[in-house]
């Protein structure tokens, strides 16, 4: 029986090993260092905050693997033998594939500053760092988060439950600038002032500095100024987590190289989720994409390939979500951040500065092109359907109460935004 494995337990992983079962009855190994089971990330957050319990976060029961088939195996994997199809653990156990998945998901990001690797510096990706911040923050009365990303916002969330005074260094002008266009982001940045996070925008980290124990006790910013903590945030972006396998003959850039059916350059060896550097992604479309949803539809599509039904990995219309401690965020198609020409805007704010969209569409045409929606949730089915449409901005406007699903008896704005646009319409 063909065996495949796969190295990685998180979305891309486990959806990848789940439609191989649905479709067939090859052996399926799922390999994990990090955990015992497959489990919710993007909850990490809950657990520290006692919203949830670890248990919480597992959305299968522990019975449901051996039920359908699916070996796992708590191990980190050393190196692998890519001519006998090999994997080396640290144990010094073996197993060999007959096809395999790398799904390493990423590591956050170091740039080499002075007192990275000191005791209280950390990130927030792993299990393990969720346990290290537990640790870190026993005696914890400051800390400082560099980088303003959205485990970022999410750490300052977790440390202010814990009341924990948290200053946030960022290097935009406003909050996730480089992706939010500036009226999004100045929002934002409003909003995570008003939960007591003091955020300075335009601030560089120089260098961190730690006491005679080899404990953070502070970081300089680029302006020369000292800010005393005793917890370090690192939070500047993610990485896909390839470094174990850099010397080897996968071919590999920021992360493991892949084609249009997410193969490697090695025969029977693939890669799916936050490590894959698509050589080719579509228009529109980073080579390199971290987010929950494209890691599930890549585990999704490689399953077929590897059942049989060789498929093309095809995104679709760009979605995320996230959420900035009070303000839900979704965003559907493309909305840039800085928009080029032909790209036009159109803004829409709540007075109370907790609900926002912002709708992108051609100058020439019309044309319909992504929303940024703030504190009121919009179906993804609904702009999907209207994006492949080529619906103009009219029409979107005029229909955004078929998008809405925020939870019955709350207010309805769409009426609002309509007139909006209209009264914005007369001075253009």
């Amino acid at each position: 029986m063909e065996h495949i494995v796969i190295i990685g337990n998180g979305i891309s992983g486990i959806t990848c090993a789940r439609h191989i079962r649905k479709n067939s009855d090859k052996r399926v190994t799922v390999i994990s260092g990090e955990s015992d089971y497959f489990f919710s990330r993007t909850a990490l957050m809950y657990v520290y905050m006692g919203h949830m319990k670890w248990e919480h976060l597992k959305p299968y029961e522990d019975w449901f693997w051996e039920k359908n088939r699916i070996e796992l195996k708590k191990a980190w994997v050393e190196k692998i033998d890519f001519q006998q199809k090999r994997l080396y653990f640290s144990s010094e156990e073996t197993l060999n594939y007959d096809k395999l998945v790398l799904a390493t998901g990423s590591v956050y990001n170091k740039f080499g500053w002075e007192g990275q690797d000191l005791k209280g510096v950390q990130g927030l990706v792993s299990k393990q760092d969720l346990e290290l911040l537990e640790e870190n923050t026993q005696n914890c009365k400051k800390a400082v988060i560099v980088g303003g990303g959205l485990i970022g916002v999410e750490l300052a969330e977790m440390l202010k439950t814990r009341n924990i005074e948290v200053t946030f260094l960022i290097r935009e002008k406003a909050f996730w600038q480089n992706i939010l266009p500036m009226q999004d982001a100045k929002m934002i940045s409003a909003h995570v002032r008003s939960h007591g996070v003091d955020l300075r925008h335009e601030t560089h980290l120089d260098k961190i500095i730690g006491d005679e124990n080899g404990r953070v006790k502070g970081v300089i910013t680029d302006s020369g100024e000292e800010i005393e903590c005793d917890l370090v945030g690192l939070c500047a972006g993610v990485r896909p987590n390839i470094d174990f396998l850099k010397d080897s003959e996968l071919e590999t850039e920021r992360g493991f190289l892949v084609d249009e059916y997410l193969e490697t350059n090695i025969s029977d060896v693939y890669a799916i989720g936050d490590c894959v550097q698509l050589k080719e992604p579509q228009s529109n479309r980073n080579s390199i994409e971290a987010v929950w949803y494209t890691g599930r539809i890549m585990g999704e599509t490689l399953a077929q390939t590897l059942t049989g039904n060789p498929k093309k990995y095809n995104p679709g219309n760009w979605f995320n979500s996230a959420k900035f401690f009070d303000i839900e965020f979704m965003t559907y198609g493309k909305v840039s951040a800085d928009p080029p020409k032909g790209e036009l805007h159109f803004h829409w704010q709540h007075k109370d500065n907790t609900k926002a969209i912002t709708i992108a569409f051609e100058s020439n045409s019309n044309k319909f092109l992504g929303i940024n929606t703030f504190g009121i949730r919009m179906r993804h089915a609904v702009f999907d359907k209207w994006l492949n449409e080529n619906r103009k901005i009219d029409y979107v406007l005029a229909n955004l109460k078929q998008a809405n699903f925020d939870p019955e008896f709350y207010d309805s704005y769409e009426k609002e935004i309509f007139n909006s646009f209209k009264e914005d319409l007369k001075h253009v």
